[in-house]
């Protein structure tokens, strides 16, 4: 076949890809982009070999072909520029679909743009309230507007540090120390209702009315109940020391959740900062918090840590990043008060706290709160009413309360018999009333007699903050078989006081030759109580010596201190709760071990207080020779 048979055949081809093409990029991009390869001038030639060329040029993006194509070439070089149109349109097509798409996200999302930036202008312009939250706001502003009066404890509560009754050397231990210019951290000891809570409350204002102390005017005062404070061992929620709310668990800020970004929460510690931490009842607080409180007094700050913290993250805020590089500041003095014996609270943080001592207040210093408190209520007390009171109780947040139902019980009483003018008294009759209603039972049922007894002694011990008077009796019957007595003691005394029983015997035998072996001897303590320690050993060799020499020993002393083999009365623990305890009960009189020195008389300035170092000064005390009477 010759070329000439194609030529027309050829034409309409060529010119069909021309069209194509033209259509694919259009009349301006195919002249540029033809332009650029060199096609341009080949496309507008009449020569279908150079026209096909400068599609090879324009299609295959090749602007280096330079050989036309021959006639017997052209059903090759058309079906290359076929497949290469296939593929353009191809992607072309493509191209569109996905223009398309983005074009269709991008309407959606800027939709959804518009209509939060709308809602969070409406929530700007109309607020987050609706008529439900409008109407809770309203209830509890309501609730708020009505109260009751002010509660009677806190009326009646010291607002001085010179109204807290009875701790006037605690009072000054604590001031003291905080007005040091290197103020140490503090546990205050000591039982219920005695001014602890008080006196911290106070002391902050003390000490910052006076020159050089450390803390500034508007020093904070941050208080905590440590029987309430709760904390999580895996660091999701710790109030006093301070946690981190992770983005994805626990509920960061929205802003730092969409980011990534943890969020500190400051504790208790921080919020102290620069002034001071008081926590009540300290000795409750978890062994394991009080651990991390000791850490937090060493580093005075606090460190956060946590997986989602980046560093390199710029849309970390600085003051996020400025806690979790450098931590959360809590300098402070932390102010602890317990009821509870030093032995409670955690070594450690014992070991680095200074110690002030609340002491049990005594039945003069109870009629003083009472009648202070009936003074500030308008209202007249009996001096019987309030010794009664002070018979009742040590405490005097409990003898505030008895006065409080007094007071109640007598308006009633005025209102029931039509009611008077005349001011409200307080007598012995209308308090023992109170007392009754309210089971309230005498601190001790031992009480001071005029008259010496035989085989019965007085002990002091400690309960708690507070001593008690313990009746030790002793019994001696000859044996019924001579040199085959017996001993009985209350099983319920413990082993102790019975290890002292023994000891009583045989220094018993040492001393004056007597066998007990001769003896039936029966010892109880009265009230069934138990004796924890050797302190009664020099009560119970007094009652068995009396009981068996048939010598009264008076009834207006008490004794404490361990008897030992040689006969030496040796030093025990707990003097000032136990004189307290002899006060309460009526005693003027107690004898001490030596050991335990004479400070103790200047601090009981109406007790007599004896020290001995041996039985034959104990004797002296406590027995009446027949020429004294009994």
């Amino acid at each position: 076949m010759s070329p000439e048979q194609y030529k027309p055949q050829h034409q309409k081809r060529l010119s069909a890809l021309l069209e194509q093409v033209n259509r694919i990029y259009g009349t301006e991009k195919m002249v540029l982009k033809a332009g650029k390869l060199g096609a341009l001038s080949l496309l507008r030639s009449r020569d279908p070999s150079r026209q096909l060329l400068g599609l090879q040029r324009l299609l295959l993006e090749n602007p280096t072909l330079s050989d036309l194509p021959t006639a017997e070439r052209f059903p090759q070089v058309f079906a290359e520029l076929e497949e290469a149109l296939a593929g353009l349109m191809a992607r072309r097509s493509l191209e569109e679909s996905l223009e398309q798409k983005i074009r269709e996200r991008l309407e959606k999302q800027h939709d959804e743009l518009l209509m939060e930036i709308k809602r969070e202008v409406l929530r700007e312009w109309g607020g987050v309230e609706n008529p439900q939250t409008l109407k809770k706001y309203a209830q509890t502003e309501k609730m708020f507007a009505r109260q009751l009066a002010r509660t009677a404890q806190e009326m009646l509560r010291p607002t001085a540090l010179e109204e807290i009754v009875g701790q006037e050397e605690a009072v000054a231990a604590l001031i003291s120390k905080l007005a040091s210019p290197y103020p140490p951290h503090i546990i205050l000891y000591g039982p219920p209702g005695v001014g602890k809570t008080t006196a911290a409350r106070l002391a902050l204002k003390s000490v910052q009315k006076m020159p050089g102390t450390v803390f500034a005017d508007d020093a904070p005062f941050v208080e905590v109940d440590g029987a309430t404070l709760r904390w999580d061992p895996r660091d999701i929620a710790d109030p006093l020391i301070g946690s981190v709310h992770d983005p994805i668990y626990q509920g960061a800020r929205r802003s730092l959740a969409e980011g990534g970004i943890p969020e500190p929460k400051l504790g208790l510690v921080t919020q102290a900062h620069g002034g001071i931490l008081f926590i009540d009842e300290i000795g409750e607080m978890d062994v394991a918090l009080q651990n991390r409180l000791l850490k937090v007094l060493e580093d005075k700050r606090v460190f956060f840590e946590s997986a989602y913290y980046d560093p390199t993250d710029a849309q970390v805020p600085k003051y996020i990043r400025l806690l979790f590089e450098r931590g959360a500041p809590a300098d402070f003095v932390l102010i602890g008060a317990t009821t509870r014996p030093p032995e409670a609270i955690s070594p450690a943080l014992r070991s680095r706290c200074s110690a002030v001592y609340f002491e049990p207040l005594t039945p003069l210093e109870i009629e003083e709160i009472v009648r202070r408190a009936a003074a500030r209520l308008g209202i007249d007390i009996d001096a019987e009413a309030a010794r009664l009171v002070s018979r009742y109780t040590c405490e005097g947040r409990c003898a505030v309360n008895l006065l409080i139902d007094a007071y109640g019980r007598a308006l009633y009483e005025r209102q029931r018999r039509g009611g008077s003018r005349k001011k409200l008294r307080i007598d012995a009759a209308l308090m023992e009333k109170v007392l009754i209603s309210s089971r309230l039972l005498p601190l001790s049922p031992a009480a001071a007699k005029p008259r010496a007894e035989i085989g019965r002694a007085l002990a002091l011990g400690v309960c708690g903050f507070t001593g008690v008077v313990l009746e030790i009796e002793a019994l001696a019957l000859p044996a019924s078989t001579p040199g085959r007595g017996s001993l009985r003691f209350n099983e319920a005394a413990g082993s102790m006081a019975r290890d002292s029983v023994f000891v009583a015997a045989s220094l018993l035998r040492k001393v004056s030759g007597v066998d007990l072996n001769d003896y039936d001897l029966h010892l109880n303590v009265v009230g069934g109580g138990n004796i924890d320690g050797p302190s009664a050993g020099a009560a119970i060799f007094l009652a068995i010596y009396s009981a068996v020499h048939g010598l009264p020993l008076r009834q207006d002393c008490a004794v404490t201190g361990e008897i030992s083999l040689r006969g030496q009365l040796k030093a025990v623990g707990g003097i000032t709760e136990k004189i307290y305890g002899a006060r309460l009960c009526g005693l003027r009189k107690v004898v001490i071990p030596l050991e335990n020195g004479f400070s103790q008389a200047s601090r009981f300035p109406d007790m007599e207080i004896a020290a001995v170092s041996h039985i034959e000064g104990l004797l002296s005390h406590f027995i009446c020779r027949e020429d004294e009477g009994a």
